[in-house]
């Protein structure tokens, strides 16, 4: 049965609604934060596998959407990074890039040693590193995607969903205890001067960090908005993937989607510096969001859970010694070179959830510390700026340099 544009589109709204009827009746999924997309994608990709196992029915879907939703939820991300917000966060933003920075690069060093010792395809080890830890489904799809058509890993999306799934799950279980472990250990509180960064005024929308503190502190989103919005990432998308194109063979040969993000950033700060247009940051995360879940619907129930099975093993492997990582390296770095307080504590939380899973765990991680323990209003300008943007760049920026070694070019086509 082969599902054409329209009836794909439908299959991937069903499996929203599904996921979000689901999760609204089992509290452990409502508890750990597990999106809607993933719930749904997996429980219909094995309803998938049981008609074809059972009856030999298979459903084909027009996948021709899938690249466009990936695309425009990576410039959304581009249209989000507000240079401006750099000084906020200043010498402390720096610090924590540098250890987001070498975790990723461990993740990966990690994930590739173990696949070489278990002798599987190296490429297993790093989708089982940065590319799905660090990077989540969103990237975990396009990497995978290309580990496919330019590698010839044929399992490689499949091991890309099941990973980041892993991934998002853990960060978002030891995202908590992590930080109140160091918070009881080291006896640490809020300082009482940061309350003051929650009087915030009705109309006061400058500082836009505040929607994670203060979500019912919104301005309204309007269909005039939202063209404006949907108008910067449609102009991103049209240059990003003509620049891919042009970069195509050449020493700045990037995926697609980091031109798109590449080019969300140069068009929002430079749109801002020159005054023309301030941009809606929740809008465009909307839209962003709306995109990516659409796009992890149609990418999880597709999934070929049979190919996974050999693959089980190593993978698990992988994943579970990268979570003992992610967990040593927020208590005894992340924590330590934060400044060892109640702010990096907090940090420490958020970095678990994007260190292993996606920016909303991370958010989730820390709103359940500071609603619990009190406020700490860096940690929420810090963690979104580099869990949300920067260590994209950087993430991207190291598969590269890895898929440069000698083991990767041996089975490149």
């Amino acid at each position: 049965m082969e599902l054409n544009f329209y009836a794909t589109l439908v299959s991937c709204v069903a499996v929203l609604l599904f996921g979000r009827f689901i999760i609204k009746r089992v509290d452990v999924l409502y508890r750990f934060s597990i999106p809607v997309p993933v719930v749904g994608g997996i429980i219909v990709a094995i309803i998938l596998l049981i008609l074809k196992a059972k009856f030999d029915i298979s459903i084909k879907f027009d996948e021709s959407i899938k690249e466009p939703l990936m695309l425009a939820f990576f410039t959304s991300i581009g249209l989000s990074a507000d240079f401006s917000s750099l000084k906020k966060g200043g010498k402390i933003l720096v610090i924590f890039l540098i250890l987001v920075s070498i975790d990723l690069f461990l993740q990966n060093i990690i994930g590739i040693s173990i696949a070489t010792i278990l002798g599987v395809n190296p490429l297993l080890g790093l989708l089982g590193g940065s590319v799905t830890m660090v990077g989540g489904h969103g990237t975990g799809a396009a990497w995978g995607d290309i580990f496919f058509k330019q590698y010839g890993f044929t399992q490689a999306k499949d091991v890309a969903m099941a990973c980041a799934t892993f991934g998002l799950v853990m960060g978002g279980i030891i995202g908590g205890p992590v930080a109140r472990y160091l918070i009881k250990k080291n006896n640490l509180k809020p300082e009482i001067k940061e309350n003051k960064d929650y009087e915030v005024k009705e109309t006061d929308y400058k500082d836009e960090s505040l929607i994670f503190e203060m979500p019912k502190k919104e301005k309204l989103i309007t269909a005039e908005s939202f063209v404006e919005s949907l108008a910067l990432i449609a102009i991103s998308l049209l240059i990003g993937t003509q620049l891919y194109t042009f970069a195509k063979g050449t020493l700045f040969e990037l995926p697609n989607f980091v031109w798109c993000l590449f080019l969300g950033v140069i068009i929002r700060n430079g749109i801002q510096a020159l005054k023309i247009h301030k941009v809606f940051d929740r809008e465009v995360s909307v839209i962003g969001n709306v995109s990516l879940s659409l796009f992890l619907a149609l990418a999880l129930m597709t999934i070929n859970l049979i190919d996974l099975v050999s693959l089980a093993v190593p993978i698990l492997v992988i994943l579970s010694v990268q979570v003992v990582l992610m967990a040593l390296f927020a208590i005894f770095v992340t924590f330590r070179f934060m400044g060892r307080d109640y702010d990096a504590a907090v940090l420490s939380a958020g970095h678990c959830g994007f260190g292993l899973g996606a920016m909303p765990t991370c958010i989730v991680n820390m709103q359940t510390i500071t609603q619990h323990y009190g406020p700490s209003h860096m940690a929420f300008i810090i963690a979104p700026l580099v869990g949300a943007f920067f260590v994209d760049l950087v993430n991207a920026i190291a598969i590269k340099l890895f898929l440069m070694l000698p083991m990767f070019n041996v089975i490149a086509f």
